[in-house]
């Protein structure tokens, strides 16, 4: 979980090689119209993206049922992974966390993705961090991706025994 330019995509597909399971990627999940409107630089409302929250819950669920599944998913609000635990309850968060000014020279690099940089500053604004009875670790994203994946593993293994894991 994070905002745009996190790495998330990158972090899940590596984690998803080190468990040995598969990886999704939850902007794929969008509905036609969300990737319009974040494409056209409007932000998504809650409203926007109840459907795509519940196609990323019944994708974990069926993760879940599977042997397990790492998905890439902003889930920016304590809501968000709430009701993705409620389709979910193992679920694991890792919070890909970085600083504005990282995450957005990042964005300005990137050219093949829906999310213009410019809404960035939005997704910070409702960007609500992992809370202490959260499921989930948090991992500073200004290191190699190796290192990220590497803490977000531990981090992961942790939450197995330790629900608290922070």
């Amino acid at each position: 979980m994070g905002v745009s330019a996190a790495g998330k995509s990158t972090v899940a597909a590596a984690l998803a090689r080190r468990f040995g399971i598969d990886w999704a990627d939850a902007d794929d999940l969008h509905p036609p119209a969300n990737v319009a409107k974040m494409a056209a630089g409007i932000p998504l409302d809650d409203d926007d993206r109840a459907p795509w929250l519940a196609a990323v819950g019944r994708r974990l669920a069926d993760g879940a049922a599977g042997g397990g599944l790492v998905v890439a998913c902003s889930a920016l609000k304590r809501g968000y992974r709430d009701l993705l635990r409620d389709a979910c309850p193992d679920a694991v968060f890792v919070y890909l966390d970085g600083s504005p000014r990282l995450l957005s020279a990042r964005a300005a690099e990137r050219t093949e993705h829906f999310m213009p940089p410019g809404l960035l500053d939005s997704q910070f604004a409702i960007l609500e961090p992992l809370q202490r009875d959260e499921r989930g670790i948090r991992v500073d994203v200004d290191d190699s991706v190796d290192d990220i994946v590497a803490l977000a593993e531990k981090g992961v293994r942790g939450c197995d025994t330790d629900p608290g894991q922070r």
